[in-house]
């Protein structure tokens, strides 16, 4: 960071290393490269994270809910899961937004699994064969086949002959069931359970109302870190339903000393779909 932001970074050295004999960080050492500081199975989980939240937000696309909606779950099937620390899979709850992560032991339940082999990369490695293993791949047992693949590998059977695929030998086609959508790759998957509950509804509202404000906030310029005083006005139940019981919780987010419903003629910002006029100032 040094060379970039050379204050800042000055001030975080001192900060850190008030008693260390080098006065500087432009007059420090650059730090020794160690490969003993590589942690292989760090490495592993993160990039396993990574994957699971591009798979969340890739079902949360598809599925047309919007991400500041909150929804009570995800189910995750993939290895290497069961194994993630709590803080990472509380990365992945926070980035997907769902209120618990479970794990998965198989899609079977909630989507109609198709495959189809992958010829280019059977053809690689089978060459002539490739044409039966594709036909073993069409009337294999979907489900079996893609619990198999997600373990690392599995076998099939062609004229007399065993041979062991991979995930990337077989393309996989999962259309969710009512009620869930979920995204697959490479032998990772990733549900999530669509069904609003009041509560949840709520939750979403809230942030949707916390952004609102925040945007009136930036447009009307004041500070990111200035209170305010809100008042709002709905005639939506269900909008004035999510605002009284998260009142705190918004009020909290946005720097409101003072959160009351009231009448608003001349509103800072409006929600139509809320039906909702809020009116901000400065506390």
């Amino acid at each position: 960071m040094a060379p970039f932001t050379p204050f800042i970074t000055e001030r975080v050295w001192q900060d850190l290393y008030t008693t260390s004999e080098t006065e500087s960080v432009h007059l420090s050492a650059w730090p020794q490269w160690s490969d003993d500081q590589i942690s292989d199975t760090l490495r592993d989980q993160v990039d396993l994270t990574r994957r699971l939240v591009e798979l969340g937000r890739s079902a949360r696309a598809a599925s047309g809910v919007k991400t500041r909606q909150p929804l009570q779950r995800a189910l995750v099937a993939a290895p290497g899961w069961d194994s993630l620390p709590e803080g990472l899979q509380a990365q992945i709850r926070d980035e997907v937004n769902v209120l618990s992560l479970e794990s998965l032991s198989g899609t079977g339940e909630l989507v109609d699994v198709s495959l189809k082999a992958n010829f280019k990369t059977l053809g690689a490695r089978f060459g002539k064969s490739t044409p039966e293993i594709a036909a073993a791949v069409a009337v294999a047992d979907a489900n079996a086949l893609v619990e198999a693949l997600r373990s690392g590998s599995a076998k099939v059977f062609a004229s007399g002959s065993e041979y062991e695929i991979g995930p990337d030998d077989v393309v996989v086609t999962e259309v969710p069931r009512e009620g869930w959508t979920v995204a697959s790759d490479s032998g990772e998957s990733l549900a999530l359970d669509l069904a609003l509950t009041p509560e949840l509804i709520g939750q979403g509202i809230a942030r949707d109302v916390t952004r609102l404000i925040q945007d009136a906030r930036k447009s009307t310029g004041l500070d990111i870190s200035d209170r305010i005083v809100v008042t709002w006005e709905s005639d939506n139940e269900t909008t004035i339903s999510a605002l009284t019981s998260h009142a705190e919780l918004v009020a909290s987010e946005v720097l409101a000393t003072t959160w009351s419903q009231g009448s608003v003629t001349n509103p800072t910002a409006s929600d139509e779909e809320l039906g909702l006029k809020v009116l901000i100032a400065k506390a």
